[in-house]
């Protein structure tokens, strides 16, 4: 269980004031290179949130990054706006640093969420069901090249996972990016850890930039703002995840992303703007 125990947080009672403070830390190893990534540092505000909100699921969250997240202690700040029949809305901040051994802090994400209970809105209340998109078509996982974490790229924490990718994806196992910058694979924990619907914020963020298969170097490439929407609580066993951008402009790219259950149901999307890494 390293997600769930990587992303604990404890309330602080000493931080008395409208906002609830949780206690975290940014652990070593689910960085790149240095800066711990965005998908995780997410994850870590939405513990904080789901707790503060009494509400299980993210079903929407926006989180914009302020500085890069490294590893130590860590606040996560969190207010509620609005408490709701159906949604309770709150903002949230995550302070790095730890003031207390003389060290400078600084807000490193600042975070609104609508939390909810998915379980209650498993079908439509109006019997109405559509979707024009399916599941990533890909090739069973043993035939998909693993990404293997390193000291840098692949980053460390890809060893706790296994992330598969489609064989026409995978510019690291052939050598040669494909082109298109698309990126399809497989997802779930090394130890078979369930996803619950907060790690679901760690997957829209966990494989590689697709730009990677457009040729771009890869480099760190900094989010500017991250959306997640949440749709429904995966079923037990693997992921199907793509991810895809189709405009590099100014300096800026996008990315979109969507994570498929083992039943071939819809229960994530992202989106997010991210700089163009440097050479």
């Amino acid at each position: 269980m390293r997600f769930a125990t990587d992303t604990a947080v404890r309330e602080r009672r000493d931080r008395p004031g409208p906002a609830a403070v949780y206690a975290t830390e940014v652990r070593q190893g689910w960085d790149v290179g240095g800066n711990a990534n965005g998908g995780y540092l997410l994850s870590l505000v939405g513990r904080a949130m789901q707790a503060a909100t009494a509400r299980p699921d993210p079903v929407s969250v926006t989180a914009h990054f302020l500085a890069p997240g490294r590893p130590g202690p860590a606040d996560v700040s969190v207010e509620v706006v609005k408490a709701g029949r159906a949604f309770t809305t709150a903002t949230a901040t995550l302070t790095s640093g730890d003031a207390t051994a003389g060290e400078g802090t600084r807000r490193a994400v600042q975070v609104v969420g609508a939390f909810g209970d998915l379980t209650a809105r498993s079908a439509s209340p109006a019997g109405v069901e559509r979707v024009d998109g399916a599941p990533p078509d890909l090739p069973p996982v043993g035939e998909c090249p693993i990404l293997v974490g390193g000291e840098v790229f692949p980053p460390p924490f890809m060893n706790w996972l296994q992330l598969h990718v489609h064989p026409d994806d995978a510019w690291f196992a052939t050598g040669r990016p494909s082109g298109e910058a698309l990126l399809r694979g497989w997802f779930r924990f090394a130890d078979d850890e369930p996803i619950d619907t907060v790690a679901l914020l760690f997957a829209v963020d966990a494989f590689p930039p697709a730009i990677v298969n457009a040729g771009v170097p890869m480099a760190w490439t900094p989010t500017v703002e991250f959306t997640a929407h949440v749709r429904a609580r995966p079923e037990p066993g693997w992921l199907r995840c793509s991810f895809r951008t189709r405009f590099i402009t100014g300096g800026f790219l996008e990315e979109d992303g969507e994570v498929w259950d083992e039943s071939g149901r819809l229960v994530a999307q992202s989106r997010q703007l991210a700089l163009l890494p440097r050479p």
